[in-house]
């Protein structure tokens, strides 16, 4: 039997025996053969267990099939381990539970595919939280958590996941079933007594640690912060940690680091602590990088809880950023080189402002040349913290080929030493004729170093090792860390012998064989490991499908390279706050993922995926739930745009396909909106209402008959506006309305209670009359009108702005276009920029004009609560903070936003048939509820025309465009 022959057996039994889903297709195992760091390797398949009895099913039928198994999370890995020519057991869909939480004992347990957040959230009602804290933190679940032994900024506080490990339950490589736990010096022998693979492997783990202790103790690092090689440390006296240790015989201490390579788990008991009371921060500042690491040690002697490094490149970064540099604005004083965030716990707020006066005198008292800016509050607190967790993000969102490599990133040394290891590094990384980028974990002298890299061009593949190579050599001077909480996977598994010396190594080595005797857990890591140029992701043989470009994507070097600016980080698959990734959150499925949906344009592009599947049904069923909400373009630290890429996509798809009757129709919205409003609205309003014609409409156009249609307005909105009586005044500043579609002729009070309060501001209104400006067009992804409309909309426009009068829109959809895709429709042109540089939504221009005191309106003394739900794409674009100024504008209003994502509606998603559930389910996650907790007299906000459709359907409340809040609170 052949290779294939016995895959597909395996697969047919594996199919047979397992609840979950088993995908082998092409297009599942591409979306699974990366992860975060550079590798990418197809898998021979993918299974999703439902239980752990999925899992030793899994399992038991690979070992007799000789199929490798990789256990896999959220797949956030840095190193590669979470890629391989395997079985991918993928834990994060459906083994996500909190299983049990003992306060008392201050413990839980907790399947592989809790995420920490998520798990912290729980947490917090008890006072209590898991410790380590990777930054990754949002998408990152236990099981990649546990098996890396991953730490994060508080290192210096709770040490390694290893610490906190007390039991693992799992399924060893034959498919037999485990728990480790403390066992007791006198039970050790009914333990080596078990039959099987259990017994012989706490028979070899404890004979290695008993005879071989001088060769483990000679080849571990003195460094506490390590992760790196199998920790068999942890079962001899003698060696560092941070965290002191349970001295009882556990092997869950060895399954915790070893990447998957020693068991599969699908239970962990972890230790709790508790949250800190008060939390205080002391922005050290520096006028240079080598001044704010040689601060680094004399800081710690403050007793800290955390010192993380923003460089000046992070600095740099988030000033480009508005939104960073804000908040930059609200903490740092000057333009500090580098900063030093140091963080002190406290139990109440006056020790916590002692112990940041008490940092002030000790570094006087140390001649260090450093400005010291307090911050407290949560809210301060977390503008800080979001801006340390950006630096990673605007780092790697850097453009073209030339990017930031993890592959040294996760050394640490002892802190005396990290000025001269930084120093030597970068002069090493110089001489190879690149640079080198850092940040992080000042406090454990783990600096997260990326040399800049092309990794298309065969001379900076051949820089991975030699890199490597001197990073070894120089930890081992220093008695540092190869691995600190990343792990070693492909980027560094390679290297293990030179780092730990051939004695340790053969421990290793031998800890697999116990584990592993058929090498099947996720082999190649760890121990006996290709070289670190192999499996890379591009590589400079990296395959290139020529492609006629619709649109414009000169920024990023073209369309493949947009798409390539996904890394694999996963924060699309974040679940708490945040928009992205709406579709992700209610499927759970890696295909609906921002980054599912970049690996598959990724992989049409490059040609691993068969000829012709860009324009495939297999790439247009992965775009299809993308709703084009643009948060990814704002949210993903690498700004990856899919908007703007599954634009392009559609583009390429309907030249191969027929467009859909439904598609033209609803891309045409707005010449329906125009014939079916005025003197006629009542009557098609009762026909579009009634059960016969949305079933017809169903059956006909696949419209769902549960979503009601929009209703026309008898009166449309530019009828109200040449028919009012109204004195026109030559003498005041003119504004230009961009009135779309919808507050034309579906809502037109909308665009009249706006045209009352610029009237009240004094403003004289003209109307823009630009007909559709194409972000239907937009949206269902046909260029050709959709530049067609946009054209003529610039042709209308453009001689405003060119005049300097501000264009002012309500929908945020379609004001905003004139900012985002019009700019890709007709680059270069300058009268397109002035346009955009002239478009602001409503609130916008409000906010704007009370900024310059500019804005004369007169409010009533009337008390209301308003709850404020954004448009996701002033949220991806603006931020949505004008919304929420404008609507506090009258005195006596309190506004509270809403932090929920997409409504779901998202324009005609949530009105196809095949997408009305998934969009009520987006709505129901959180928004849904906000709406309906809120008080009866609380207002609901929504900017968005397609927002206030669905919370009118699903909660039956009505949401009111701001406008016309600000219209009724007016003073007559």
């Amino acid at each position: 039997m052949n290779h294939d022959e016995s895959m597909r057996t395996f697969l047919d039994a594996l199919g047979r025996e397992v609840e979950g889903e088993v995908k082998a297709d092409d297009m599942s195992r591409v979306l699974y053969s990366t992860d975060a760091s550079i590798y990418q390797v197809l898998p021979h398949a993918v299974c999703l267990p439902r239980n752990a009895d999925d899992v030793q099913a899994a399992v038991t039928l690979a070992a007799q099939h000789c199929v490798p198994v990789l256990p896999r999370a959220a797949g956030t890995s840095l190193a590669g381990q979470a890629v391989n020519a395997a079985l991918v057991l993928d834990m994060s869909r459906h083994m996500d539970r909190i299983l049990e939480v003992n306060v008392e004992e201050r413990w839980v347990r907790v399947q592989p595919g809790v995420v920490l957040d998520a798990l912290n959230r729980h947490l917090e009602a008890f006072g209590l939280r898991f410790g380590p804290d990777p930054a990754s933190s949002a998408q990152a679940a236990m099981g990649g958590i546990v098996g890396n032994n991953a730490t994060g900024s508080h290192s210096i506080l709770y040490g390694m996941t290893a610490d906190h490990v007390q039991a693992v339950k799992g399924v060893l490589a034959d498919g037999s079933l485990v728990e480790f736990g403390p066992v007791e010096a006198e039970d050790l022998e009914s333990h080596f007594r078990k039959p099987g693979l259990e017994g012989r492997t706490y028979r070899r783990i404890h004979g290695i640690a008993r005879t071989h202790r001088d060769v483990i103790l000679a080849g571990t690092p003195r460094h506490w912060r390590r992760c790196g090689g199998y920790n068999l440390d942890r079962f001899v006296d003698g060696a560092s940690f941070r965290v002191s240790r349970d001295e009882r015989f556990n092997l869950a201490g060895l399954v915790c680091g070893s990447e998957g390579t020693l068991a599969v788990m699908t239970e962990m008991k972890l230790g709790l602590v508790p949250r800190p009371r008060h939390v205080g921060l002391a922005v050290v500042q520096f006028p240079s990088l080598r001044a704010a690491l040689d601060a680094a040690s004399v800081i710690l002697e403050s007793d800290p809880s955390a010192v993380e490094l923003l460089d000046n490149t992070s600095l740099r970064l988030c000033r480009q950023v508005p939104a960073y540099a804000r908040r930059l604005d609200a903490f740092l004083e000057g333009d500090p080189h580098s900063v030093l965030l140091t963080e002190y716990h406290a139990q109440d707020a006056a020790h916590l402002t002692a112990k940041i006066q008490r940092l002030e005198v000790h570094l006087r008292n140390a001649a260090m040349a450093a400005a010291v800016v307090p911050v407290v509050g949560p809210e301060r607190l977390h503008d800080v913290w979001t801006v340390r967790k950006a630096g990673l993000g605007l780092v790697m969102s850097m453009k073209g080929d030339l990017k930031p490599i993890p592959l040294i990133e996760d050394a640490a040394v002892p802190v005396e030493h990290l000025t001269d290891y930084v120093t030597r590094i970068e002069a090493f990384c110089r001489d190879l004729g690149t640079r080198a980028v850092y940040y992080a974990h000042a406090s454990a002298g783990c600096l997260h170093i990326r040399p800049l890299l092309d990794l298309k061009a065969a001379g900076d593949v051949a820089k991975l090792p030699r890199i490597v190579e001197f990073s070894v050599s120089l930890l081992k001077e220093f008695g540092g860390c190869l691995s600190s909480e990343h792990g070693d996977g492909r980027a560094r598994s390679a290297f293990n012998e030179a780092f730990f010396g051939k004695d340790l190594y053969g421990l290793f080595q031998e800890v697999k064989a116990a584990f592993d005797p058929e090498n099947l857990l996720n082999p190649g890591n760890i121990v006996d490991a290709p070289p670190n140029t192999d499996h890379l992701r591009y590589g400079p043989d990296a395959a290139r499908i020529p492609l006629e470009e619709q649109t414009d994507f000169s920024d990023f070097g073209g369309f493949l390279r947009a798409v390539e600016m996904c890394n694999g980080a996963g924060a699309c698959r974040t679940a708490g706050t945040g928009t992205m990734c709406p579709s992700f959150r209610v499927t759970r499925e890696e295909e609906h993922s921002t980054r599912g949906r970049a690996n598959a344009l990724r992989a049409a592009l490059s040609g691993r995926l068969p000829a012709g599947a860009l324009t495939s049904r297999a790439i247009y069923r992965v775009m299809d739930l993308c709703i084009e909400c643009k948060a990814c373009k704002s949210e993903c630290p690498s700004s990856v745009d899919m908007t703007r890429l599954k634009l392009e996509f559609l583009a390429h798809y309907h030249r191969q396909h027929p467009v859909p009757l439904r598609t033209r129709f609803l891309a045409d919205i707005s010449r329906w909106n125009r014939l079916l409003s005025g003197r006629t609205a009542p009557l098609v309003n009762q026909v579009l209402s009634s059960g016969w014609f949305r079933w017809s409409m169903e059956k006909i156009l696949g419209l769902d008959r549960k979503r009601p249609f929009p209703r026309f307005a008898r009166e449309p909105f530019t009828r109200w506006f040449e028919t009012r009586q109204w004195e026109r005044r030559p003498d005041r500043p003119r504004v230009v309305l961009f009135h779309d579609t919808f507050n034309t002729y579906n809502e037109p009070e909308v665009a009249r209670a706006a045209v009352e309060v610029l009237e009240a501001a004094g403003f004289e209104v003209e109307l823009s009359n630009h007909g559709c400006c194409g972000r239907p067009w937009i949206s269902k992804g046909l260029v050709d009108r959709a530049r067609r409309a946009a054209r003529r909309t610039v042709e209308r426009l453009a001689p405003f702005a060119q005049q300097g009068m501000p264009v002012v829109g309500l929908e945020p959809s379609s004001l905003l276009s004139l900012r985002d895709e019009y700019l890709h429709f007709f680059p270069g042109e300058s009268r397109v920029k002035t346009l955009a540089d002239h478009a602001y939504l409503f609130e916008e221009y409000l906010c704007m004009l009370q900024d310059e005191g500019r804005l004369d309106l007169a409010f009533t003394d009337e008390n209301r609560e308003i709850l404020f739900h954004g448009h996701c794409h002033q949220k991806a674009l603006e931020g949505g903070e004008s919304t929420r100024r404008a609507l506090a504008l009258p005195p006596g209003f309190e506004v509270e936003e809403v932090d929920a994502g997409c409504c779901g509606l998202a324009g005609a998603f949530g009105y196809e048939r095949e997408h009305y559930e998934i969009s009520m389910e987006m709505a129901e996650q959180r928004l849904f509820p906000a709406v309906r907790a809120a008080a009866g007299d609380t207002l609901i906000a929504a900017p968005g025309f397609s927002c206030r459709q669905q919370i009118l359907h699903g909660t039956g409340r009505r949401a009111l465009h701001p406008a016309q809040i600000l219209r009724s609170a007016l003073r007559e």
